[in-house]
């Protein structure tokens, strides 16, 4: 980034001096480009690309700078584009804010921030010709209401757009499933302006080549002391250069209130044992009830918020012990059991058909709720969290492991399709990018790396793997002793998934 001498000052008199740094030299960024946050003027774009990245560990106030950040761009008359944002036009500025995983976009939507995905970002929806003119309308390149939908369902469907940027979304609040309004998708051949991408540590090199041909202005926003995409791998802003890294260092108030960022902040001591913080923990469980040491595993929280592992072994043998406890039966899924989206296997000339699947949130690690048989043999009907059009229907292969069998048992052996691995429990690595509100920590896994010895980027791993493990619980931490599991109190159930009740059919 070629920043000028003097940076932007600085407005916000509530950031801390490394939160109003940062904001500076992102001012500086798209000042270069034509975009001045200080006097909130957004004129045509300059040639030349750039990319900036900011580093800081939980609690050093990335998501608030972001946030607001997205307002100062806004107020400079830059416009959020959405995953159905077109060809750029003369004289408008956008920006697009993305994050690898659908959770990493629910997370920053639950705060304000119009998230969506990268592979949404990527690929275009074409709309059913019934529908356009209501996708002109929410748009603004129509201002004739439409008068095809009940006139409250288009004022629900407006308020989302105006507060997401999305009409897929928009469209999915109204009550309509994308069934109904999406005939297909393609790829995006026009690149974008400005991208804001959140939990960095999660892109792999593919991902930031695509981000770059994607947007000519790029600010990548992470946490080093996360697990990088690959053991033993560089992190993707490990390959810029250091002036365009910008690091946070201080933890707000508002973070160090928290007994589980403590903790995970403690986890930066170099010589703090293994055995020395699990006493932390057990002396934070007896001062705070937002840290709790179990001497089990809770069954009725995994549907929901999976266990958190550090081996296979352990993750599968958990699995196991959940369809013990739930009476699952030995050859078929029950409604409400958890799977991850593991990939799609499909020939190339599918090539439509994953679009369409991975533009729908089925993506590798995508967490779903099993909702039903579909209505054709091989098909599922599953619940895709944090996406804007939940409910989808597809062709599935489902592996569910077991430790002490050669072959994993498969409720649905679909010839292609979307590949699933159960999710009531879930590898560390695996979760970076999610939070949920109660996270259970299985510790006899790192108490397991601890004894390994084993190392990840100079730090041992079981920090790491601890540090992602706290830093995914939003209200609740739940240490773990022992490798048992508690009785459910009550059996699985869906009914806090129920889609939006559908809109009133179009007129013939």
């Amino acid at each position: 980034m070629n920043a000028p001498a003097t940076l932007p000052p600085c407005p916000h008199d509530d950031f801390s001096p490394d939160q109003a740094a940062a904001w500076s030299n992102v001012a500086a960024l798209v000042a270069a480009r034509g975009v001045d946050l200080v006097e909130k003027t957004a004129g045509r774009s300059k040639a030349g690309t750039g990319q900036l990245a900011v580093l800081g560990k939980a609690g050093s106030g990335k998501t608030h700078l972001l946030a607001r950040l997205v307002k100062d761009l806004e107020a400079a008359g830059v416009v959020l584009a959405g995953p159905e944002e077109g060809k750029l036009k003369p004289g408008r500025r956008t920006l697009a804010i993305v994050t690898p995983t659908n959770k990493a976009a629910s997370v920053l939507r639950q705060r304000g921030v119009p998230a969506t995905t990268l592979h949404r970002m990527l690929y275009r929806p074409q709309f059913h010709p019934d529908y356009q003119h209501v996708v002109d309308w929410l748009t603004g390149e129509r201002s004739d209401q439409p008068g095809e939908i009940d006139a409250a369902l288009l004022e629900r469907a407006r308020q989302s757009y105006a507060a997401h940027a999305s009409v897929v979304g928009a469209l999915a609040v109204a009550g309509l499933r994308g069934s109904d309004f999406i005939t297909g998708w393609t790829p995006r051949k026009d690149p974008l302006d400005i991208g804001f991408v959140d939990e960095g540590s999660m892109l792999a090199e593919s991902h930031l080549t695509d981000l770059k041909s994607l947007f000519k202005t790029l600010v990548m926003f992470g946490d080093p002391a996360q697990l990088a995409p690959v053991r033993g791998g560089a992190m993707v802003f490990d390959t810029l250069p250091a002036p365009s890294i910008i690091r946070l260092s201080r933890v707000h108030r508002q973070a160090a209130d928290s007994p589980i960022l403590d903790l995970a902040h403690a986890l930066g001591e170099a010589d703090l044992s293994f055995a020395a913080f699990e006493q932390m923990v057990e002396d934070a469980a007896a001062r705070d009830p937002r840290v709790v040491v179990a001497s089990r595993v809770d069954a009725d929280l995994m549907p929901r918020s999976p266990v958190l592992v550090w081996r296979n072994d352990t993750r599968m043998r958990l699995i196991r012990a959940f369809r013990t406890a739930f009476e699952a039966p030995g050859d078929q899924l029950l409604p409400g059991e958890p799977l991850v989206c593991d990939g799609i296997e499909l020939p190339a000339k599918h090539q439509n058909r994953r679009v369409e699947l991975e533009a729908r949130g089925l993506i590798r690690g995508a967490q779903t709720i099993y909702m039903g048989p579909g209505k054709r043999s091989g098909f599922a009907k599953l619940h895709v969290i944090g996406t804007e059009d939940p409910v989808v229907s597809c062709r599935a292969i489902v592996r569910i492991e077991s430790p002490d069998q050669g072959e994993p048992f498969m409720p649905f052996v679909a010839k292609m399709g979307a590949t699933f691995v159960h999710g009531a429990a879930l590898t560390i690595h695996k979760a970076q990018g999610s939070q949920w509100e109660n996270v259970q920590v299985f510790a006899p896994d790192l108490r397991a790396a601890a004894r390994s010895g084993l190392a990840d980027g100079g730090m041992p791993l079981w920090k790491r793997l601890a540090y992602v493990a706290l830093t995914r619980a939003e209200q609740r931490l739940i240490w773990v002793l022992q490798p048992r599991l508690s009785r459910p109190a009550d059996p699985l159930q869906t009914d806090d998934l129920r889609p939006p009740r559908r809109a009133a059919s179009l007129a013939a």
